[in-house]
Formats: structure tokens, C-alpha cells, sequence
């Protein structure tokens, strides 16, 4: 962790003078997509496509359907870049590295931020194959991306977490939602390190607690952006039921075949989201 927060801020600035050069593309909102979620990025009328390991710094993603690009294009319409595949703490990386992207992102002048994931549900309420706007967050990684030196460059070192994601687009979101008749749901996302999943004794405590779903992500990427004052938009797509009196083993392939079941609604209320986009909301 140390020898990458080293001159952290020239690597920002060295990533995104890269992706400059390559293309005056001048994206307006940045996306992440998540685990069963990277067909999404086939909805991008592509600029300029580019693999993380051709960029400086980017780490490269391990996981199976985590492609490791990043798609620069239009979106109805709308300038946007696309990273079609993220980083998680369970590969290895520091949280530091994990949320690079989103700084280099930010050093472009992009201001607003789409973070999509795929989930567990513990709340009986929210069955698998249905989509969540995430509305706050459980930390529990065991980690957090702003510790270690602190740059004021980046922001404040005590970051406020009142309002994680952006209210005012969650209302939109929802407004989307009920004039395109898609189900939608909205409660409360946990993150643990994984890569194992949890047992039945965690998914009881998470409930008490008070989360709705549980994942191994996103909340690095909203940390980090609300520290440079970018506005946050998260998804959470849920692939499994977490219920502990009636817990079944899950596979990865289980998971995004569910995800497939469930996207083209995502998919939907992003699209009408960056159609009417205000960059002044």
C-alpha cells in the first residue's frame, strides 16, 4: 500500500494525460460495472476501447466475467466511459489500487459516478433477479481506501458520509423506474473482503445490523469519489438469496445467469438516466 500512495497524485495525473492523448473523448459520467453486468457496455456506441494494462497504474482484473476495459462512447446520446470489469480486495489489491480509476476519472473532469454490483440478499423482502438502488452502506471490508498519507489535492482527509449516494438522483431513478414499470427496490448495501462467502451465523448478524444485500465492492469506489465531491449513483443486482435458515450453495455461473435475468431492466433505467442527464441536478 505505501509504494503505491507514493506520488499517488502524479500517477492520476499520469493516467489521465495517457488517456488525453489517446483521445480529446470528454466523458460527462463514469460507470462501473460489476460482476454479470459488463453487457451493458454493449449498449456504448464505443469511441475508444482500451485494456487495463495498457494504462499506467490500472491494476488488471481477475475475475471471470470481468473483461478489464475501459469503453469510451456514447450512450444515448451521451458522452461516458465504461470500466467493463472492477477490482476487488480479494485479488490482492490495496484499496488504494482498487479505487485508481475513479481518481483518474475524476482528474478527466468527470463529476458523476454509476457504480453497479452484484449482490446477496439477507432481507426476505428483496427476492434474487431484482434490481436495488443502493441508499447507504456497511463497511466491512476491514479496510478503508483513505488511510495512509493524505493528499489535500484529492480532498478533505475527514470525508462526510451523510448522503453516500446522491439523493437527488435516486429520486430520478425512481421517477424512471415507475414510468417504465420496473420493479425497483432500495435499502442498504454491505461489502465484506471475501472471497469466501459468508455463513449462516454472518448473514443472520448483517441482518440485524441492518443491511438489505451484501457484496465484496463499491463501497472503496464511494469513499474515494465523495472525497473529490463527486455525486454517487449505486446499483445493486441481486443474484442470491442469503436467508440462513434456508441457505443453498450458489456458483459464480449461478450468479450470472441470474444477473442476465435482471440486466436488461438495469440496463433500461441507466440508459433514461444518462439520456436525461442534468449536469446541473
Amino acid at each position: 500500500m505505501e509504494n503505491f500512495n507514493k506520488n499517488l497524485k502524479e500517477k492520476v495525473k499520469e493516467a489521465a494525460e495517457f488517456l488525453k492523448l489517446k483521445s480529446n473523448f470528454n466523458p460527462e459520467i463514469a460507470i462501473v460495472l460489476g460482476t454479470g453486468l459488463g453487457n451493458l457496455g454493449k449498449e456504448i456506441k464505443p469511441e475508444m476501447i482500451i485494456e487495463y494494462d495498457n494504462i499506467p497504474y490500472f491494476p488488471v482484473s481477475t475475475v471471470e466475467s470481468h473483461h478489464g476495459r475501459l469503453i469510451f462512447g456514447y450512450l444515448e446520446g451521451r458522452k461516458v466511459v465504461a470500466m467493463q470489469g472492477r477490482f476487488h480486495y480479494y485479488e490482492g489489491y490495496s484499496l488504494q489500487q482498487i479505487t485508481f480509476p475513479i481518481r483518474v476519472f475524476k482528474e478527466l473532469g468527470i463529476n458523476s459516478l454509476i457504480l453497479t454490483n452484484a449482490c446477496g440478499s439477507v432481507n426476505p423482502n428483496l427476492p434474487k433477479a431484482n434490481i436495488m438502488i443502493i441508499d447507504d452502506y456497511i463497511n466491512l471490508i476491514g479496510d478503508n481506501p483513505l488511510i495512509g498519507p493524505h493528499d489535500d489535492y484529492f480532498g478533505p482527509r475527514f470525508v462526510d458520509m451523510s448522503q453516500p449516494y446522491y439523493k437527488k438522483y435516486i429520486e430520478q431513478i425512481e421517477q424512471i423506474a415507475l414510468e417504465n414499470k420496473v420493479k425497483l427496490y432500495k435499502g442498504v448495501y454491505a461489502a465484506m473482503s471475501g472471497s469466501s462467502l459468508e455463513t449462516r451465523a454472518e448473514y443472520r448478524y448483517l441482518r440485524i445490523i441492518g443491511a438489505d444485500v451484501i457484496g465484496m465492492s463499491t463501497i472503496p469506489e464511494t469513499i474515494v469519489a465523495r472525497q473529490m465531491g463527486m455525486k454517487v449513483l449505486g446499483f445493486s443486482i441481486v443474484t442470491d438469496e442469503c436467508y440462513p435458515d434456508a441457505l443453498k450453495p450458489v456458483s459464480l455461473q449461478e450468479m450470472i445467469e441470474t444477473a442476465d435475468i435482471a440486466e436488461p431492466k438495469l440496463t433500461l433505467v441507466i440508459s433514461q438516466f444518462v439520456k436525461n442527464f442534468d449536469t446541473n441536478l
